[in-house]
């Protein structure tokens, strides 16, 4: 028998990749978590759900070779996940069946964030502060602060016993938006932000020693964002037992001289 529902928790790190950390894995790592639920449907295949909870930050100096355009930020992550799992091998919890499996997995992701930047040791939100010209006429919108990823990975997972999994799991999840870290594209004018938005918006926007003229870029708008998570999973089976194992078990009664045996 083999339950096919799974639910659980996992612990780990995030971290991301995008104009602040163009290239640098497990750049600036910070603590993430949430909770799972797999359903197998066969020993190869499962769906899996997930809503975990992380910050990912980055800046300039330290993460991207002290860069003079000296922007940082740091943003929370909560999403929401439904993911396909493929196990390399088939994995069962049964005696004398394979316990052990690595695998690999696709789906989609909902997630939202919120990126901030401190200045005079005060945290301040930068999307309502439209730090490349959001919102003023002939400009882009303020961007969402709600948007969509998809989500791919590897891990390894074995069976403990008849109800307890173990897993090790590395995933991106490849969004779509520029705006994790508020950087996208060109610097607006400092001196109309200065004006109509006030010095913090206006210091903010432009961090480097030497103000950048408008319409230089600030970001790179061919590129989107991504974030990552590490972490280790423990899910626990419970319910919707499966007694499709049971046939390889049970003796098929043998017919001998007209006799059942």
């Amino acid at each position: 028998m083999a339950q096919r529902s799974e639910i659980g928790g996992m612990i780990g790190t995030s971290f991301y990749l995008g104009d602040l950390n163009p290239t640098r894995l497990f750049a600036a790592p910070r603590v993430a978590g949430g909770i799972v639920y797999r359903y197998n449907f066969t020993p190869r295949w499962a769906l899996k759900a997930d809503i975990l909870f992380a910050e990912v930050t980055a800046s300039d100096i330290n993460n991207n070779k002290n860069y003079d355009r000296n922007l940082s930020f740091r943003s929370p992550i909560t999403e929401i996940s439904a993911q396909l799992e493929l196990n390399f091998f088939k994995i069962y919890n049964i005696p004398a069946r394979n316990r052990f499996s690595p695998y690999i997995y696709v789906g989609i992701t909902a997630f939202s964030f919120n990126p901030k930047a401190q200045l005079d040791s005060v945290w301040y939100d930068l999307q309502p502060l439209g730090t490349e010209g959001q919102g003023f006429e002939g400009e882009e919108e303020r961007y969402s602060l709600f948007n969509f990823a998809i989500p791919f990975g590897l891990g390894v997972k074995v069976n403990i016993g008849k109800h307890v999994c173990l897993g090790l799991e590395w995933g991106m999840r490849y969004t779509f938006t520029d705006y994790l870290d508020d950087v996208k594209g060109e610097y607006y004018d400092n001196q109309i932000l200065r004006r109509e938005r006030g010095d913090v918006v206006a210091d903010l926007a432009d961090r480097s020693e030497v103000l950048h003229e408008a319409g230089t870029a600030r970001g790179n708008i061919k590129t989107k964002d991504l974030y990552s998570f590490a972490v280790f999973t423990a899910t626990f089976k419970i319910g919707n037992e499966d007694r499709s194992c049971d046939i390889r078990y049970q003796a098929k009664p043998r017919i001998k001289r007209g006799k059942k045996h």
